[in-house]
């Protein structure tokens, strides 16, 4: 642990497995005291916490949809009871499914839209109340879908499109504040998600590969690493961005 991180408070949304767990330990390994926030997999969460506190780090599970604000409210209550203050967000959180224009449903609109956008702008809101006088990091995870055209991702598309929007106006607005917010765009990445939903094996999963330079899928831990450099003073300087990280692929 070297402790870039030492002191600070993070709250990573989504945390219960893949790129949000992988993002929580980086973050507990530099120091950081961590809120490992989940949804649905307390099992999950609690998992995470007992690696990070193996580890010899700090955190604590908490319970919380970003997709509703009362839960985003208490989330942020509950945080503050357990650490007394703020430092850095990571609106992890996103759920994503896949399927042709003929298939898009009202109901599965609102279950990605509701999670992956109005989540991190709730999410957001409520950290800003609760950042310090030398102000927070805000990270967002994008995807390069949000550029990149892919069949069958007309929602799940549109909404990380519309959260690098948001990522640009909030660096603006709240830099005054000295808040900083910046976004993740990972590529394909090897997660609990990828396999439950069948892409590990694929045809799908061999195009992303051969679409990708450096000629593999990426593994959370290759995201997580980004995360802890948005997360501290070594990225100071650095606001409003759109980091690809996915092997080369755009």
């Amino acid at each position: 642990m070297s402790g870039s991180l030492q002191g600070k408070v993070a709250i990573v949304t989504g945390a219960s497995k893949g790129i949000g767990a992988a993002i929580a330990r980086g973050l507990a390994a530099e120091g950081a005291s961590v809120v490992v926030n989940y949804a649905s997999s307390k099992a999950g969460a609690d998992k995470v916490v007992a690696e990070i506190e193996k580890a010899g780090g700090k955190a604590v599970a908490l319970h919380g949809s970003v997709a509703r604000e009362a839960e985003v409210k208490r989330l942020f209550v509950e945080a503050n009871e357990a650490y007394g203050r703020l430092d850095i967000l990571v609106n992890n959180a996103g759920v994503y499914q896949f399927g042709a224009l003929e298939d898009v449903t009202e109901a599965e609109y609102r279950r990605q839209f509701d999670t992956n956008v109005l989540g991190p702008i709730l999410a957001t809101r409520e950290a800003v109340k609760r950042f310090g006088d030398n102000g927070g990091s805000v990270i967002n995870v994008s995807s390069v879908a949000s550029t990149k055209g892919l069949p069958g991702a007309t929602i799940y598309g549109a909404t990380k499109g519309a959260l690098d929007q948001i990522t640009r106006n909030h660096a603006i607005e709240l830099a005054p504040k000295k808040i900083r917010v910046n976004t993740i765009a990972p590529g394909g990445v090897e997660t609990e998600g990828t396999h439950s939903a069948g892409i590990i094996g694929s045809d799908f999963e061999k195009q992303m590969v051969a679409d990708t330079p450096l000629g593999r899928l990426g593994q959370p831990d290759d995201i997580a690493g980004v995360a802890v450099f948005l997360a501290s003073d070594a990225s100071r300087w650095i606001t409003g961005e759109r980091l690809v990280v996915a092997g080369g692929s755009r």
